[in-house]
């Protein structure tokens, strides 16, 4: 996204289903090369979710360094501080953890940030942040471009509905799906992630009996169930279950007894 916005960017990768360490961080902030960095807080391809309290170890040595995180797929699933985790933007949207249909994001940013990008010139128009941020603070209920209404009314609801849950309670309910999903796919078959990592919203599972994952799938959809085929590279050698948002326990439990009917019965 960066090239193609004419932003001169570098990437570093580590192998698919491990972690990205504070150490490897420290060590090219160190360089003195950059004003910004950015991180993928849980990885939907692999089930990993990054050790965000590590890294804000780091982060908080660089404090002349943006900080931004994708919280695509966690907010609302995991607690995510992001003051206390001193991240200057924290991006998600809505059709994972909160449980919406897809077409809204999200996102909060410090001063930090609002006063980096006054110096930012081709920001864009329609998703430029400091103009969104200068239409907000006048409360007149304004943007300058039209919003999407429908997703609005949609999150003011789901919000209350959040809150009336509790945010704890939620977590917890989150990490009890995980914990469900985990344990079965250890029994049955073997987590890809790294054991140290794991996502509480999604589990990616290693294809270490063959089975075909597409069969499976259409199967589950026969009996009103999906779910996901491994991502890239690792189509067919992984398969992915997700536990997030409304589902419920006793909903995992029966997507996994579906799942045992199909394959081991």
């Amino acid at each position: 996204m960066a090239e193609n916005n004419r932003v001169p960017a570098d990437l570093f990768e580590v192998d698919w289903g491990k972690a990205v360490s504070a150490t490897l961080i420290d060590e090219v902030l160190a360089t003195g090369k950059y004003d910004l960095f950015t991180i993928t807080h849980n990885e939907t391809s692999t089930g990993v979710m990054n050790p965000v309290i590590e890294i804000a170890e780091v982060a908080g040595k660089y404090p002349d360094i943006v900080y931004c995180l994708d919280a695509v797929s966690s907010m609302g699933g995991t607690k995510i501080e992001v003051d206390k985790l001193g991240v200057d933007i924290c991006i998600t949207s809505t059709q994972k953890a909160l449980g919406l249909p897809p077409g809204m994001s999200v996102c909060s940013f410090s001063r930090k940030a609002i006063e980096r990008a006054k110096n930012v010139p081709h920001r864009g128009y329609y998703l430029d942040l400091l103009a969104i941020y200068d239409y907000i603070q006048k409360k007149d209920y304004q943007y300058p471009s039209t919003p999407s209404l429908s997703h609005m009314f949609a999150m003011d609801y789901q919000l209350d509905r959040i809150l009336s849950e509790g945010l704890e309670g939620r977590f917890t309910r989150h990490l009890d799906m995980a914990e469900l999903v985990r344990e079965w796919a250890r029994e049955k078959f073997e987590l890809f992630a790294d054991e140290k990592h794991l996502s509480n919203t999604l589990t990616c599972i290693s294809n270490n009996r063959g089975i075909d994952v597409a069969a499976l799938n259409k199967e589950l959809g026969n009996r009103g169930f999906q779910i996901s085929n491994g991502y890239g590279k690792l189509k067919d050698k992984t398969f992915r279950i997700a536990h997030m948002a409304e589902r419920s326990p006793d909903e995992i439990k029966e997507l996994l007894d579906n799942i045992d009917d199909i394959l081991f019965s």
